[in-house]
């Protein structure tokens, strides 16, 4: 336990170019019931493109009042600047964000994008939607992303969900 807590309180570099946010739910049993909690994740990428898991939280429930107090303990265990904080899009988590690295940028996370696009997809369509939209995503710049979003909008699926 000394060693996790020295591990929870350790010192962090001043600057990560991208820090990713987010939260997973997960069953935990507590005495002979079984709770959701969730498992909240700080992972920042170093200068040499290393990544470095900054601190796990468990919590009831994800909010963007709890993601607050996580940025200010990452700032006080020394992270004084972002560039780009990639997270889910939950309401008030950019503003929180703002509060500590004022000139972050704040961007949502491509696979909780591509889950938002699902919602508008049938069941039936989704595989290929995906697989329609992955060259889209993975594109090497914004030229040849536009040029896959303009194929994708010809096609068939791109007819049937603009």
């Amino acid at each position: 336990l000394d060693e996790v807590a020295a591990w929870q309180h350790r010192p962090l570099e001043a600057f990560y170019p991208v820090v990713f946010l987010d939260a997973i739910h997960i069953k935990i049993r507590d005495g002979a019931h079984v709770k959701t909690r969730a498992a909240h994740i700080a992972v920042g990428v170093d200068l040499e493109g290393v990544k470095h898991v900054l601190g796990i939280w468990v919590q009831a429930k994800e909010g963007a009042a709890f993601w607050a107090s996580v940025c200010a303990e990452l700032a006080n265990r020394g992270v004084k600047d972002v560039l780009i904080v990639a997270c889910d899009g939950l309401t008030g988590l950019s503003e929180a964000i703002a509060a500590t690295w004022p000139f972050a940028e704040v961007q949502t996370c491509v696979v909780h994008l591509i889950r938002a696009s699902m919602r508008f997809v049938s069941y039936s369509d989704r595989k290929n939607v995906a697989k329609a939209l992955k060259p889209i995503y993975t594109a090497a710049n914004a030229e040849a992303a536009r040029v896959a979003l303009e194929a994708f909008a010809e096609s068939p699926l791109g007819a049937k969900y603009p």
